[in-house]
C-alpha cells in the first residue's frame, strides 16, 4: 500500500487537530472541559509568570475560549487532577499516579529537583514537618516564618519550602490545591488512601510505554524523536517501537512534504484522508501560551511550524530579541506572528509593547480581523476593556495605531 503523501501545512492541521486547536469552539465551555482538555494534551505545564494570566490558565483558554479560570483550581483540589514533573512541572490527571509513581520512588535520579544531602541533613526537622502535617493537615510554606537575610544580603528560602519541594518530589506529599497559586500539600497516603506500590505500582518500562502511548496520542503526527520530549524521556528504542506500533495498527506511515517520514497516531486516521484531499480546514486563532504543547519542543515548533521560538524572560533586557514574555499567535492553521504583552489589571489595560509578524505572512484585511478577534478576546477574558499598542509592523492595525476599546466580558 502507498505512504499517504501531505502537504506540510496538512500535517500542521493534524497536530493542531489533536490538540484540540482547530476549529473554534462550537459551545461554550464548561466545568467538565477542563480535565477533557487535559486529557487530550496528556499534561498542562505550570509556569508562575503573571504578566499575562498564568500558563496553565492561558494553554485552556486557547483550547476552550473564555471560562472561569477557578474552574482548574477546582479540578485540582476536587481531586480530578494532580501535580508532578512531566514535561517539567506539569498538571496531568489524577487518573495518571501511576505513571509517575516509580518517579517519586526514585527521587534522586530527578536531577536538581531532589537534593539527597538536604533531605539528609535536615532528617528531623523533616520528619516533624510529615508529623505535624499528620496532625494539623495540609500546609503551605507561607505557613512558616522566614529566615534572616542570608550572608550573600539576599533573602534565603525557606527551609520548610526546600523540605516540602523534596518530599513532593519523592511522592510523600502530594498538591491537594492552591491559594493564591501557592500549593497546599497534603500527606499522600492521605490523599491516595487506596494506593497500594506492591499492588499497584507499574514497572518504569510499562510506565513509560504509557506516556510514550500518550505522546503519540496528543501530538497526533510526529517524527519518531519527537516523542520521548513530551514526558522527558530517555533511552527509547525508537525503530522497534514505530514497527511494534504499526504491527499493532496504532499509527501510520506518511510522508511530509520537507520534514520526509512521519507517523499518525490512529485517533487522526479519520481526518488523514481529509487532510490529503486539503479538506481539512481550520478556523481558530488564539494567542498562545510560551509554554503550551505546540511550541515547548521549540526543535519541533521550528521544524513543523517554521517558528523559530526561544523564551527570553531570563536573558538581560539588551540582549532580547522580541521581548520579556513572548506570546505566540496561531491563525488558522499557522503561526502567523508574536507579541510582548502586559496586562495592567487595576486599569484594565492589555498593553502591547510589541507585536512582529513572521517573515513571509502578507498583511491583508482577514489577517487583521482574525487578529483584531483573538487579541481583544484574549484581553477580555483577562477584564481588559482597553488594548493599546506600542511596537507594530507599519502596515498592520493602521485604522487603530494606538490600540482599541473593547466591550468588558
Amino acid at each position: 500500500m502507498p505512504v499517504p503523501q501531505l502537504s506540510l501545512r496538512a500535517a500542521r492541521l493534524l497536530h493542531l487537530r489533536a490538540q484540540g486547536l482547530l476549529r473554534q469552539p462550537s459551545r461554550r465551555a464548561q466545568s467538565d472541559d477542563i480535565l477533557a482538555a487535559i486529557k487530550r494534551m496528556s499534561l498542562l505545564q505550570i509556569d508562575t509568570i503573571n504578566v499575562v494570566a498564568r500558563s496553565p490558565y492561558l494553554v485552556l483558554f486557547s483550547r476552550l475560549g473564555a471560562y472561569p479560570p477557578v474552574w482548574l483550581d477546582e479540578a485540582l483540589s476536587s481531586g480530578q487532577l494532580m501535580e508532578y514533573w512531566a514535561h517539567e512541572a506539569c498538571f496531568l490527571p489524577r487518573s495518571d499516579f501511576a505513571l509517575v509513581r516509580h518517579r517519586m520512588l526514585s527521587p534522586e535520579n530527578m536531577g536538581w529537583k531532589y537534593r539527597p544531602e538536604w533531605m539528609h541533613e535536615h532528617r528531623e526537622e523533616i520528619a516533624e514537618l510529615i508529623a505535624h502535617i499528620e496532625r494539623s493537615g495540609p500546609v503551605r510554606s507561607a505557613d512558616f516564618s522566614h529566615p534572616a537575610k542570608g550572608a550573600s544580603g539576599w533573602w534565603e528560602w525557606k527551609p520548610h519550602k526546600r523540605h516540602l519541594e523534596g518530599l513532593f518530589t519523592a511522592g510523600q506529599v502530594m498538591v491537594t490545591g492552591r491559594h493564591n497559586f501557592q500549593r497546599i500539600y497534603d500527606l499522600t497516603t492521605r490523599v491516595m488512601p487506596h494506593w497500594d506500590d506492591e499492588r499497584d505500582l507499574l514497572t518504569q518500562e510499562a510506565a513509560e510505554a504509557q506516556m510514550l502511548r500518550n505522546s503519540a496520542r496528543s501530538l497526533g503526527i510526529f517524527r519518531p524523536q519527537w516523542l520521548a520530549d513530551y514526558y522527558r524521556l530517555r533511552r527509547v528504542n525508537l525503530p522497534a517501537l514505530m514497527a511494534a506500533w504499526q504491527d499493532e495498527g496504532r499509527v501510520a506511515a506518511v510522508n511530509v512534504d520537507s520534514l520526509g517520514p512521519m507517523w499518525v497516531h490512529r485517533d487522526q486516521f479519520a481526518a488523514l484522508e481529509a487532510a490529503q484531499a486539503g479538506r481539512l480546514v481550520a478556523t481558530r486563532s488564539a494567542v498562545l501560551s510560551p509554554f503550551d504543547p505546540v511550541v515547548w519542543d521549540r526543535t519541533r515548533a521550528e521544524q513543523l511550524f517554521d517558528f523559530r521560538y526561544r523564551l527570553e524572560c531570563y536573558t538581560p533586557a539588551p540582549k532580547r530579541q522580541f521581548g520579556y514574555f513572548v506570546l505566540p499567535l496561531l491563525r488558522r492553521g499557522a503561526l502567523v506572528g508574536r507579541m510582548d504583552c502586559k496586562m495592567h489589571r487595576r486599569s484594565g489595560v492589555l498593553e502591547i509593547i510589541a507585536l512582529y509578524l513572521e517573515e513571509g505572512v502578507r498583511v491583508s484585511a482577514a489577517l487583521e480581523r482574525d487578529l483584531i478577534q483573538a487579541i481583544s478576546d484574549f484581553a477580555r477574558w483577562q477584564g481588559a476593556t482597553r488594548i493599546t499598542l506600542n511596537r507594530r509592523p507599519p502596515a498592520l492595525f493602521c485604522a487603530a495605531p494606538g490600540g482599541w476599546e473593547i466591550d468588558a466580558s
